[in-house]
């Protein structure tokens, strides 16, 4: 049986170790090949696109007490699908760049996570992103 993530390789950024623990057992659940997760402002570098061929990404906006949106450029360029899940959806200034990206607020249902983050794996296929 076809899962939702079915040979997903996500690529979380999340700097609180249970939430990111969470995500990781329930990308897993749903189908997800691999979780590479980046729990750290000073880890979250082009090269961690480059190890296993990431093919979509969870991102918060804000880790370690630095932004996150200069990676989410990055993804965009390299035309990578991924999603926000962050506690700071009412800072819609930061948000700005990224119209279309879905953002789920902290706290969240899993559903609703698994559900963003299959919308944007199968709207990125849709538009003729990469699907290595």
């Amino acid at each position: 049986m076809k899962k939702t993530l079915d040979g997903a390789r996500v690529l979380l950024v999340e700097d609180e170790a249970l939430i990111a623990m969470s995500i990781e057992e329930l990308c897993k659940e749903h189908g997800a090949e691999d979780v590479v997760t980046v729990t750290s402002f000073n880890a979250l570098n082009p090269d961690v696109l480059e190890t296993g061929r990431i093919s979509t990404a969870i991102l918060d906006i804000k880790i370690s007490d630095n932004w996150t949106n200069e990676f989410a450029h990055l993804l965009q360029s390299r035309r990578i699908p991924f999603i926000f899940a962050t506690g700071y959806a009412a800072n819609h200034q930061v948000f700005e760049p990224f119209n279309g990206i879905t953002i789920i607020e902290k706290p969240y249902k899993d559903s609703d996570l698994i559900q963003a983050l299959a919308q944007a794996i199968g709207s990125s296929n849709e538009n003729g992103s990469r699907s290595d």
